[in-house]
């Protein structure tokens, strides 16, 4: 399954591809989508960017950062207008969507949901064997495809071994 995990920003909005066959994750691709220009145009620019994204890697996954409540309520406003952007370009090519909050995606990476950007860029260095630092938002977004993969993995485990008890009792 390929994933591709998304960090919104009303400016830029970071993008990461992983794929995961075989109980490993590999590296695909990564990088930003810078926008400029009045809200509405930026909109547009990230729509085109991710569905862009999605016309060249195939995923099969969308995964996104939730919104967090910063100090200033219109930076929020903007931030979840990117978010719906980019959610919109994932639903028009039928792509399940999954949404973690920053604190989620931070304890899956680092260990930690408190953890600072640099722990997390370093980890997702580490996690995927990458010669080189991604930068801060692509870092990110790799970060939340990476809590998407752990957190599909771990539900499927679940699964199957809910599907082999019965009231307690192995089937």
């Amino acid at each position: 399954m390929i994933i591709l995990g998304i960090d919104p920003g009303s400016r830029v909005t970071g993008y990461g591809v992983l794929r995961y066959q075989s109980n490993k994750m590999q590296y695909v691709g990564s990088g930003c989508i810078r926008v400029s220009g009045e809200l509405d145009n930026r909109l547009n620019q990230i729509f085109n960017g991710v569905t862009a994204i999605i016309e060249e890697f195939q995923p099969s996954m969308f995964a996104i950062e939730q919104v967090f409540m910063a100090k200033n309520p219109d930076s929020a406003l903007k931030l979840g207008q990117a978010r719906g952007a980019a959610i919109v370009a994932a639903t028009q090519r039928e792509l399940p969507v999954a949404e973690y909050s920053a604190r989620q995606i931070k304890q899956s990476v680092v260990g930690r949901g408190s953890a600072e950007k640099a722990q997390v860029q370093h980890m997702v260095t580490q996690m995927l064997g990458l010669s080189a630092t991604p930068q801060s938002d692509a870092a990110d977004a790799l970060a939340v495809a990476i809590c998407h993969t752990h957190t599909t993995q771990s539900l499927l485990r679940l699964s199957g071994q809910a599907t082999k008890t019965v009231r307690g009792r192995l089937r």
